[in-house]
This record gives structure tokens, C-alpha cells and sequence, in this order.
């Protein structure tokens, strides 16, 4: 671990996530940017651009912030050497002071966790494990492109807690063509037995330049109506909180204690450093993202350098920036704030923006009240059980 002379105490806290952008095969709704069957010889070139990127964000900024979260995730970061996954912790180790009780997340599919992968995680300091489930019926794992099935994820579960990992989440999607209320309860209930300490629940989007969007365009997709994804949706919610679950976010359920504090990050409006291909960082109210070239990418970190400007760190690396003004941080915090179940502490508004959100939003407040669709709880602006399938509405008017 790198030492610096500024306590810990005296230093903000940071998330970094690392962007792993390799599968084996593109699922058939996924539309995040990630590539199949790229060659090794590429991948290990990748990896050597991402430890050079974490080198210079380190030297930038490690000696006032501490990190507090690492995660892995693509792609199918369980796809490649369990050793790039290995350097990465390492490197992020050497440039930042992080935190002994640091959450440091992997991402995988089934079929690609080893025992050898897995006891290197561990070792690596990997302590959250998530896998893509997404399903526990065969016919819709084969309809969404997967390379899985449901056995081959039961083992693969079942091996990962063998190693010694405890904190899993499992990932989970409805609202599929052909998935009934049933087969996602089915599907629920079994993920439920394993008892993971995660659960997330995402319901499907179709979304341009997938395979399900073309299909779509041929007249072959079907979407699932409103009424039948909402439905799924309560009754995922329902059986979740009567099985102990905590559900902290819209689409996120955990055992007490381990809700996932990277992506709590994410919904709080704290300092976040993303690396790799089309990442997206957020450090003090300036938001960048990076190229989003594989190409590109792997050429600027051969050779890269770091430009202090007025508005902060930018590198070769970085395509976009730009420092967000007073009114475009309130819109950003209502819009990922409001999706945490507990909703917005109207207190840490007031202290972080300096003026109360009833004199800003006081008219909208009272509407959206009058309809049942938000309510205030303990000094707390929150969706109710009704408001969330209505909240890019609700949230539309605030920003």
C-alpha cells in the first residue's frame, strides 16, 4: 500500500470501478459496451493500458483520497486470467491508500468461474462476488443468447461459497418474452434457497443495436406490457422482504448489511474514478468519461500523460468532461438519491446545496404528495410502493 502523508481521516473517500469489456458471447438484450471473442494477445495489451491509466489517476490523486470500494465489472471479468484481475487490485493498492475494510467486487457468468480463479480472487483481496443468473429457466437463459444454464450457475454458485466467499449477489432479470409470473417466481424462490446476501432485479429494455432490438424491427419481439412487468416487479419486492431481505434501492435487495457500498456510491452523488474503456468517473462535481475505442484506448496507454488543468485532471484517456453547475448537481442528486427506497434525507439536502428542497420544489412536492406517488417519512422524501412505476414522471417535473 502506498503511504502518503495525509491521514486517511483527513482524506475523502473513493470508488473505482474498472471496466473489463470481454465475453464470450454478447447476450441478446446487452447493449453495454463489450466485445466477444477478442483475441488474448489484445486482452493482455488492455490490461497493460488499464494499469498504466490506474498509475497515472494515482499519482493525481492518492494522496487525497482513500479508497473505500474496487469493482471489477464488464463485460465478464471472470472471462479473463485470474491474474490481470490480480495486478489490477494490486496496482490500485500501490497508487491508493485503501481502506483495510475495502469492498472489492468481481463480476462473472457461470461457466467461467474456476476453483483456481476463484482462490486467486480471494487471495487478490476480492471479497464480493456478484454472478449474472438472470434466470433459473433454461428455455429463457437460451432465448437471451446466455452461455449458461441453470445447472451450470447452481455449480457454479455452489463452488464460489465452497472457496470461501461470503458476500454474493446474484443478478436477476423479468419482464422477458415468454417468462410468466410463475416461472419468475419459480426463479425467485430458487435463487431465495441458496441465500445469497445480494439479490439485484432488473426488468428487461430493449434497446437499440442489441439482437432483441432487431428481432423487434423483424416483428419476431414481443414486449412484455406494462401491467405484467409491474406486476413481476411488486411481486419480486414482496417476496424478497418476506424472505429477510432489505430492499434499499429500486431494483436492489440485500441481507442487513450488505447492501452493495460501490454502487451506493453511485446513488448517494459521492466521488467515484472510473478506469478503462468508456468509464465514467465523478470527483468533485466534474463528470468525464473515457474513450470508448478498444483501438484507441490500447494506443493512448502505450504512451500517456497527465494535464492538470483549471477544471482538474484530464488525460489522453478522457473524451468528455465538464464541471457541473450548482443546478445540474441538485438535478443529479434527485434523480440517483430518489432511487434508494429510503429516498432523500432532506437534511444532507439542505447541507450539501444550502437551501431547503421545499423552496425549490415545494409546489411539486405537494402535487406528487396529493397523489400518493411520493410521501415524507422521517424527515425523508421518498417514492411509495406506487411511485416508483411512475417516477421518471414524478422525477421529469423536479429536473
Amino acid at each position: 500500500m502506498k503511504i502518503n502523508k495525509t491521514a486517511e481521516s483527513e482524506k475523502k473517500s473513493l470508488g473505482v470501478y474498472i471496466h473489463i469489456p470481454f465475453c464470450i458471447k454478447k447476450c441478446n438484450y446487452c447493449d453495454f459496451l463489450s466485445f466477444e471473442k477478442i483475441p488474448e494477445e489484445v486482452q493482455n495489451s488492455y490490461f497493460l493500458a488499464l494499469l498504466r491509466e490506474i498509475n497515472i489517476y494515482s499519482e493525481y490523486y492518492g494522496n487525497n483520497y482513500y479508497v473505500d470500494t474496487v469493482f471489477i465489472g464488464g463485460g465478464t471479468p471472470s472471462l479473463v486470467k485470474e491474474s490481470h484481475v490480480n495486478d489490477l487490485i494490486s496496482a490500485v493498492r500501490n497508487g491508493f491508500d485503501v481502506s483495510e475494510n475495502a469492498e472489492i467486487s468481481v463480476e462473472s457468468n457461470p461457466n467461467t468461474l474456476t476453483e483456481i480463479g476463484l482462490k486467486t480472487y480471494l487471495k487478490s483481496g476480492v471479497n464480493r462476488l456478484s454472478i449474472g443468473a438472470q434466470s433459473c429457466d433454461d428455455k429463457l437463459l437460451l432465448y437471451m443468447g446466455r452461455i449458461h444454464s441453470t445447472g451450470d450457475f447452481l455449480s457454479n454458485y455452489t463452488l464460489a461459497r465452497d472457496c470461501g466467499f461470503q458476500n454474493i449477489n446474484t443478478d436477476l432479470m423479468f419482464g422477458i418474452p415468454g417468462q410468466t409470473t410463475g416461472i419468475w417466481i419459480d426463479t425467485l424462490e430458487k435463487i431465495i434457497q441458496l441465500k445469497p446476501e445480494h439479490i439485484s432485479f432488473y426488468s428487461l429494455q430493449l434497446e437499440e443495436g442489441t439482437r432483441f432490438f432487431s428481432m423487434y424491427e423483424e416483428g419476431s419481439f414481443k414486449e412484455t406490457d406494462d401491467e405484467t412487468d409491474r406486476n413481476m416487479y411488486h411481486t419480486a419486492v414482496e417476496i424478497l422482504k418476506s424472505s429477510g431481505y432489505v430492499h434499499y434501492e429500486i431494483s436492489n435487495a440485500s441481507k442487513d448489511g450488505y447492501q452493495c457500498k460501490h454502487n451506493l456510491k453511485y446513488w448517494s452523488m459521492k466521488d467515484y474514478l472510473g478506469i478503462g474503456l468508456g468509464a465514467h468517473s465523478f470527483i468533485d462535481g466534474t463528470r468525464s468519461s473515457n474513450v470508448s475505442n478498444l483501438e484507441q484506448y490500447i494506443r493512448i496507454g502505450i504512451n500517456n500523460s497527465i494535464d492538470k488543468t483549471s477544471k482538474g485532471l484530464s488525460s489522453t484517456f478522457t473524451c468528455w468532461q465538464h464541471k457541473n453547475t450548482k443546478d445540474e448537481n441538485i438535478s443529479d442528486y434527485l434523480i440517483t438519491v430518489m432511487r434508494k427506497t429510503q429516498g432523500i434525507e432532506l437534511e444532507d439536502f439542505r447541507n450539501r446545496f444550502g437551501i431547503e428542497l421545499k423552496q425549490l420544489y415545494g409546489s411539486v412536492i405537494q402535487k406528487y404528495r396529493n397523489l400518493g406517488l411520493i410521501e415524507i417519512v422521517e424527515n425523508r422524501l421518498r417514492f411509495t410502493e406506487e411511485g416508483i412505476d411512475l417516477s421518471n414522471m414524478v422525477l421529469a417535473e423536479f429536473v
